[in-house]
């Protein structure tokens, strides 16, 4: 992701800045998705692992990346409090 472009980004809820999501909270984004035990803000129960996304400053909502272009939509976003 361009960093220049992450700098201007904000969550659209909650107006935080953004940043990439590091490995490790990929790696258990993901174990919880392969289990089906993640759904986004919508309801939808997530099936596809994400390779990139975008994580609020606060660390509380997630936002997918696809194919370089972040997805921030706020029925898309993850609660990452579903992962405790």
């Amino acid at each position: 992701m361009d960093k220049k472009l992450l700098s201007i980004l904000c969550c659209p809820v909650t107006h935080q800045g953004l940043s990439l999501a590091r490995p490790d909270m990929l790696k258990k984004v993901n174990a919880a998705i392969d289990a089906g035990e993640l759904s986004n803000r919508d309801g939808s129960v997530l099936s596809e692992s994400l390779a990139e996304a975008l994580m609020t400053d606060d660390a509380k909502l997630l936002y997918p990346v696809n194919d370089g272009i972040p997805v921030l939509l706020e029925g898309e976003s993850i609660g990452l409090e579903q992962l405790s």
